[in-house]
């Protein structure tokens, strides 16, 4: 009687161990197949976005020396700062527009800024009465609504906690413009398209704090006197064509 308890005992275990093992397996099957068929063009499209990121990269154009060599004309290299879309969550992308724009205020660096109500005091920056019309209907707000109403609707809509209106001003200003000119993996938002050498530094170094922030090396021209004898380096180039 013991042995067959015993015997007993050993089959439930097998039992068990089969039922497990059954289990485990279903719940992989059924994994694989939710990451690969059900997800899979979602999880794809992370993947290459995280791995790959198309830009334009301008060339620099020759310099212009005269006879003795020394340019006239050359190259001097600039930062743009952009902004790509990712899966990031709404607060994360608010707190990473919100450090980004304050590092680059801090060295001295400007950037993009198309949103029409100022602060201090808050006021629209429309040169009509017209075009603030067009711009209130064009975003549904109310006709009669003020500067400072217009500005906590954008904070209610674009989920701003700060309780600073610089800071909410600031993640105003990049939000609007997503909303107005769009952008993705492969066409970035520009936030800034010219930025100093110690904010590319800054940017770079804690790259963690800035995700989908992509810094471009770009030539942009130098003259060294200016506008003067303009229409002559402008017929030189002419010619070189």
């Amino acid at each position: 009687m013991k042995a067959k308890t015993s015997e007993q005992k050993e089959n439930l275990r097998y039992n068990l161990l089969t039922m497990f093992i059954y289990i485990v397996g279903i719940i992989l099957i059924v994994q694989l197949f939710n990451f690969q068929i059900i997800h899979g063009k979602e999880y794809r499209e992370t993947s290459n976005n995280r791995l790959t990121r198309e830009t334009i990269i301008t060339a620099a154009r020759g310099q212009i020396l005269d006879t003795s060599g020394r340019t006239l004309v050359g190259n001097t290299m600039s930062f743009r700062v952009e902004l790509y879309k990712t899966k990031l969550e709404y607060d994360t992308l608010n707190q990473t527009i919100l450090t980004l724009l304050t590092l680059l205020e801090k060295n001295g660096d400007t950037y993009v800024d198309t949103f029409p109500i100022k602060l201090n005091p808050i006021e629209y920056t429309f040169s009509s009465e017209e075009q603030k019309l067009k711009w209130l209907n064009t975003n549904k707000i109310d006709e009669n609504a003020s500067a400072e109403t217009a500005f906590n609707a954008f904070k209610e809509k674009y989920n701003i906690t700060s309780e600073f209106n610089e800071e909410v001003r600031k993640i105003i200003v990049v939000r609007y413009r997503i909303a107005n000119e769009g952008y993705s993996n492969t066409r970035p938002l520009i936030i800034s398209k010219s930025i100093g050498r110690v904010s590319m530094l800054e940017i770079k170094e804690k790259s963690s704090e800035f995700p989908a922030i992509g810094i471009v090396d770009e030539p942009i021209r130098y003259y060294l006197n200016g506008k003067l004898a303009s229409h002559i380096v402008r017929l030189y180039r002419e010619n070189k064509r």
